[in-house]
């Protein structure tokens, strides 16, 4: 299996700003997000697609999904989520993660025209970042 990049983040051999980690899943911010905040949850073994993922997997990876749904209405004052997997196609990374992006009225996603909206620096990334654990932590446990 070719290097991937999103196991060598799991692994800690890559940074990232992780917001939330268990035995089954790691969730960290998007390097190129839609909106700041927008989170991967990937799963700590190495599946590429929803149909590669174990069964046993299916709580985890979606129960920390849920979870993060809601901490960024809370944690982020978001008004909303949009909640997106691909399968191969439009998968950058060919490792299976679930896009969690906060929402708000008038944000300017429309359709499948995705204007990124970078961070303006890495101190602004960790100030999100932190905003989500401090919910993560704040929030009851996910459920899967």
């Amino acid at each position: 299996m070719p290097a991937c990049v999103f196991c060598a983040i799991v692994a800690g051999e890559l940074p990232a700003h992780v917001v939330a980690e268990d035995a089954h899943t790691v969730s960290f911010l998007d390097q190129r997000p839609l909106f700041p905040g927008h989170t991967l949850v990937v799963p700590r073994s190495h599946h590429e697609t929803l149909v590669d993922l174990p069964p046993p997997l299916l709580g985890p990876v979606f129960g920390r999904a849920r979870q993060l749904a809601a901490v960024m209405q809370d944690a982020l004052g978001a008004a909303g989520s949009f909640v997106a997997l691909n399968n191969r196609i439009s998968q950058s990374v060919p490792h299976l993660h679930v896009h969690v992006v906060p929402r708000n009225p008038r944000d300017g996603l429309k359709g499948f025209f995705w204007p990124r909206h970078p961070y303006a620096d890495d101190a602004e990334m960790a100030a999100f970042a932190q905003r989500l654990r401090d919910g993560v932590a704040a929030a009851p446990p996910p459920e899967g």
